[in-house]
This record gives C-alpha cells, structure tokens and sequence, in this order.
C-alpha cells in the first residue's frame, strides 16, 4: 500500500496525565497510589473539613445522585472506571475509592502553568483542551527526543505534575503516540512505523472513531486500525456515506495535513447523544431528564475548560422520523454553571410540542466570552495541603 503522507512536519501532542485527580494529589499528596475518582458537583461537598481541622474524605459507595466521572486515578481506571461513567457505575466497581469534587478554578490554573512554561519554548502551539495541546515542533533544533524531554521537564518544574508526549508528521498520528506510554511517557513515530506500531490498534484508538462507528466496523469484522486500512473505499461508503468512509481509509493509513491553529475562536460550545432506541416523553421521562442534565453538566465542563461564559443556551431535538428542531433562550448574564444552563434548555422544552419519540437530544451554548480564574479564591496553590483523615 502507498502510503500518501508528507515526512517533513514534527507535530507533538502533549497530553498532561490524570490531569484532574493529578491536581488533587497535589493538593492531598497522602492519596497517593489510592483509588482516586473525581466527579460530581462541587455543591455535593463529598470533601469537608472537620472540627479538629482533619480533613474527612468520602468512599465513592456513599454518593447517591447522577452525577458523572469526571477523571480518575490510574489506580481506579484499572478497576474498569473511566471518563463519563456514571458515579453510581463506578462505585459498583471500586465502592471504597476516594470521591472528590471537581474544582475546576484549580484545573484551570494548572492548565495556564503548563501552558505558559511550553510557550516560554515555541509558540506554535495549538490549545486542544484544558489538558493538551499540539506542538509544531518542524523549525525547532535538536532532535525530537531532546525535544520532547525538554518540554517534560519544564512542564514538570511548572507544575509539579507529568506529562505524555506523542511526537509523529502529523496530528492524528501524534494523539495517537501520546497515548502509548502513559504515564510519564514518550513515543516517537515516523511514517515506516505505522504497520507495525499503528495497525495492530483498535480503530478506536483513531480520535473521532467514536463507539457507535467502532460498534458498527466490528458487525463488518474490521477490528483494528490495519484491517480498517485494507479495507476498500467502495466498501467503506457503502456503509459510512461518502465523506466519513474517506477520512476512515485515510486515517487508517496516517495521512492527516490539518495544519497548527495558533489563535482557534470558539462560536459554540455543545454537546449531544443519540439514543439507542427511540424514546418517549412520558414513559422514558427518567433515562430523558438524565441525560439532559449530564449534557447540560458536561457542556459547562467544557465551558471552564476553555475559559468561556455563554449567554444564549439552545437545544437539539431530532425524533423518530429524523426531523431536527431547536430552540434557544438568551441569559440576561453570561453563565458556565451547569444547573442555570439545565434551567435554560427546560425553558427551551417547554415551547415544544411532542408528539413524537426522541431520537437524538443536544445541547448547545453560543454568544460566547471568554473568561479568566487567575483571581478565583478557590484557586489551590502548589504546595497547598490539608490534614485529613481517610474514612
């Protein structure tokens, strides 16, 4: 097979590790090598300070409500917990971890740490995430492994936390290396080694193969990323549509020439699911208002993450026949609380009429500004810690 990619660009992906709880054991060192979720609200107060100023940390079995994994420690993912899985699930798992609540004031300011040491280096940077970021490393000296563990340690002396970084020619191909080592890792790949390194994966390793597309190339016996790369276009778009079967065939095979947006602009920050079967107002009100409330939940994560406020909140609704509506309601005040942005989107509901099932529910947030937590109070400095008493 021919392969198309160009070999002379150096992209990295820097990936900080765990970020989340990385930060809470910064703040809590002693939960080290302990089974560590953070997630739900912070109003949950599943941490509080004691009379005796002892810190009294909750086991995860104690939570009760519908909140969601934010991030976990490497100890509890290796209990099956991870990202997005509902609290209530990963109690099942590891019912004696640690929950800690999200702050995200304190993610974000470790977030500009990190950031801010890798731009003192080169400021070809791409902001991906609270968490990571691409690097044009191409027109840099010194080779890329010199490189890379230059990055890693000032990252490290910034913020006291690791990181993971994939160096490859190009976006996807980096993410992808990043992701190999971890924690504390390096990979650096070049184009011969894709067969060998790439291909053995599973295609969901490929970012923007999501579950339902992994789901639906396993059912055509395509499991890994060099089966999904010898798969033929035709077969490909009769099964995937045009477009989507073409990124398939080329991301299979590494070729990816999306260049570094330096300055990216957000418009609109959202988020949505399509349900498995299609569901009714009345009869599936429950698993309906879950979901909404986790949309509404993650859209303001997403929010903090990218130093944005929004004031116009909208819905997505596409029912069983495939037509799509939406509605939108404008704040009086900018906002990136998830419980005001839950407030909105039932406003938005309530100017609809249902007469048939759901198949797909979104939330959206736009009229976007963006917003800063350098002076936040609940910002927690690098060498801040509590006394506690694990209970």
């Amino acid at each position: 097979m021919v392969m198309k990619i160009a070999t002379a660009r150096r992209i990295a992906h820097l990936d900080m590790d765990a970020f989340y709880a990385s930060v809470e054991l910064i703040r809590y060192p002693r939960l080290r090598g302990l089974p560590v979720v953070v997630g739900g609200r912070t109003e949950h107060r599943p941490a509080t300070i004691k009379p005796d100023g002892m810190l009294h940390v909750h086991r995860l079995h104690e939570y009760v409500g519908r909140g969601v994994v934010t991030t976990a420690t490497y100890e509890a993912r290796a209990a099956g917990v991870f990202s997005g899985m509902s609290l209530m699930k990963a109690a099942q798992l590891v019912p004696n971890a640690i929950l800690l609540p999200a702050n995200f004031a304190s993610y974000q300011y470790y977030s500009k740490l990190f950031k801010a040491a890798v731009a003192k280096l080169t400021t070809q940077i791409e902001d991906s995430g609270i968490d990571e970021i691409y690097i044009d490393l191409t027109q840099l000296p010194n080779d890329s492994k010199i490189l890379a563990n230059s990055l890693k340690q000032a990252v490290k002396e910034a913020t006291g936390l690791c990181c993971s970084i994939g160096i490859a020619p190009n976006k996807l191909l980096a993410k992808i290396c990043s992701d190999l080592e971890k924690p504390d890792g390096l990979t650096i790949m070049g184009v011969s080694d894709i067969p060998h390194r790439i291909w053995p994966l599973s295609v969901k390793k490929i970012n923007g193969i999501g579950p339902k597309a992994t789901e639906k190339l396993a059912v055509l016996g395509i499991n890994t990323i060099g089966e999904l790369a010898q798969a033929k276009l035709s077969f490909l778009k009769s099964y995937f549509g045009y477009n989507y079967a073409i990124w398939l065939m080329e991301a299979a095979q590494g070729i990816d020439n999306r260049p570094i947006i330096t300055n990216p602009k957000a418009k609109s920050i959202s988020r949505e699911t399509t349900f498995e079967r299609n569901l009714d107002l009345y009869h599936d009100r429950t698993v309906l208002t879950e979901s909404l409330s986790n949309l509404c939940e993650k859209v303001a994560q997403d929010l903090k993450c990218k130093n944005y406020v929004g004031r116009t909140i909208g819905i997505k609704l596409r029912f069983a026949d495939f037509q799509t509506l939406t509605r939108n309601i404008t704040l009086s005040t900018y906002t990136d609380d998830g419980i005001k942005i839950l407030a909105a989107t039932r406003e938005c509901l309530r100017r609809i009429v249902f007469q048939k099932k759901i198949r797909l529910l979104g939330v959206r947030v736009s009229s976007l500004s963006p917003f800063y937590y350098e002076n936040n109070a609940s910002v927690i400095p690098l060498q801040a810690e509590l006394p506690f008493d694990v209970i």
